[in-house]
């Protein structure tokens, strides 16, 4: 171990001027004390320099070198050391940013409990030897229109299908649908239901907080644990999708704007939870009526097409959200694209007239309020509901679904409020486009499967599901 060392001193120490100056300013979790020595061929060496040896060792000889004595072991266990390794190491395709605000606001699981923000107070060594054991898990994103589904340990979704109400006949009971579906993914990721826990999205269905609607909701989550639980998974995490959306942005309070498959979703989140209560608004459209307008629209100016796959495809790379409708009218917006096997095809305005729609539902034929009214309209109702002394957490609205990430969408959101709302609550208002485009819920998911604690509080498993049944029947 000390030739080892000794190597990579002299590896490093023709760099030890350019060290000084460390890219890493978080606080140490330990210092070594006074009176612990590292051994006569190291005491002389400055800390960074150290830092920087133990980074080239990685962590598995660091780990082995932590046991020599206490003085390698409080050098060992500094938190920057292991940030780095997090960083470099570990392989699972998660920034940095994305992993630090996982580990110190999901860890403890539901309902979340953010850890203090010094993280001295958290062992990152622990984080990442936590990290390695978890073993991953199945994630499926249930989308209004599409269902995205792969590896927790993947870099991104490996496939996609129709969502579960599109399988079978919509007649048949919600469990056969249920199993068809569930049934369908997994033989299509060629994975056996009972090797790893699942983690998913619950549409956003059933907005009010009536409890007919607490029924429905509750009818089918538990259809939906009924029916894995069935199949032999052994653990289930189920969380709601504008959630999701809003723990891939990084943040755990804000208004989520999820464009559906067929309408449109505003949806007030404090820390983690819906607030129903506040009000959940919804707008009566979403991409199909977006690509249903653009096709009107080519229709009307002679342009042939064969399928609304042409149509769809036209309007997720040709499209975009005008700053200025007005103005843009007067521009000329041609452009042209290839579509696989259809030809080429020319658009104009077109392109602007389709997303449109969303701030003037009247001129696709919509009987509607605009998306900028909705949002200015949940952000009134946060602010008078006073949940919290801090009047910011519904200042910043996170974009998702597909047709959201239509370019300018967000910054015509934040235009039009800002002249919607007071000043006081225009202040300090942020529109995040999708983090993650269409697969936004998908890494928010992510974000909890690879979590140092998982599945901890976040999965339910069969026996803590049957137990809680039997309980419901005999209240």
């Amino acid at each position: 171990m000390a030739t080892l060392l000794r190597k990579v001193w002299e590896s490093v120490s023709a760099r030890s001027s350019s060290t000084s100056h460390s890219p890493l300013q978080l606080t140490s979790s330990s210092a070594i004390s006074s009176d612990s020595s590292l051994g006569p061929c190291f005491d002389s060496i400055p800390l960074d320099i150290l830092l920087q040896i133990l980074r080239l060792v990685g962590p598995k000889d660091a780990i082995k070198l932590g046991c020599v004595s206490r003085a390698w072991r409080s050098l060992v266990s500094d938190n920057r050391l292991w940030i780095y390794f997090l960083q470099y190491y570990q392989g699972h395709d998660d920034p940095w940013d994305s992993v630090f605000f996982a580990e110190l606001n999901l860890r403890s699981g539901y309902p979340l409990q953010t850890f203090p923000s010094r993280t001295g107070e958290l062992s990152f060594m622990r984080i990442y030897g936590q990290r390695a054991q978890v073993s991953g898990s199945v994630i499926i994103d249930g989308g209004s229109g599409y269902c995205k589904f792969g590896w927790s340990k993947y870099a991104c979704p490996s496939g996609r299908s129709a969502t579960f109400l599109e399988f079978g006949n919509i007649e048949s009971p919600m469990y056969a649908r249920l199993r068809h579906f569930f049934g369908t993914i997994y033989s299509r990721m060629q994975v056996k239901p009972s090797t790893q826990p699942i983690v998913l999205s619950i549409p956003i269905c059933h907005y009010d907080d009536t409890d007919s609607a607490k029924a429905s909701r509750r009818q089918l989550k538990d259809a939906i644990h009924t029916v894995l639980f069935d199949m032999n998974v052994p653990a289930v995490c189920a969380v709601n999708q504008a959630t999701l959306a809003l723990f891939a942005a990084r943040r755990t309070s804000g208004i989520v704007v999820n464009i559906g498959f067929q309408v449109t979703s505003v949806v007030p989140i404090l820390n983690g939870k819906v607030m129903r209560k506040v009000g959940v608004e919804v707008i009566g459209l979403g991409a199909l009526k977006l690509t249903g307008y653009l096709k009107e629209l080519m229709q009307q100016n002679n342009i042939n097409f064969e399928s609304l796959y042409t149509v769809r495809t036209l309007k997720e790379n040709l499209c975009y959200v005008a700053a200025d409708y007005k103005t843009e009218l007067s521009k000329d917006t041609r452009a042209s694209m290839e579509v696989p096997a259809m030809g080429w095809f020319t658009l104009s305005k077109e392109r602007f007239q389709t997303g449109e729609i969303l701030f003037q539902p009247r001129i696709g034929g919509v009987r509607a309020m605009g998306l900028h009214q909705a949002v200015a309209l949940c952000m009134d109702h946060c602010h008078a509901a006073e949940l919290t002394c801090d009047d910011t957490w519904f200042k910043t609205i996170v974009l998702s679904g597909g047709t959201a990430c239509l370019p300018g969408l967000a910054e015509r959101l934040e235009k039009e409020l800002h002249e919607t709302l007071s000043p006081s609550l225009a202040n300090g208002l942020r529109v995040i486009p999708p983090p993650h485009g269409p697969d936004t819920a998908w890494f928010g998911a992510k974000f909890i499967s690879n979590l140092s604690t998982f599945p901890g509080t976040w999965c339910i498993r069969k026996k803590q599901f049957r137990r809680k049944s039997r309980a419901n029947i005999m209240w």
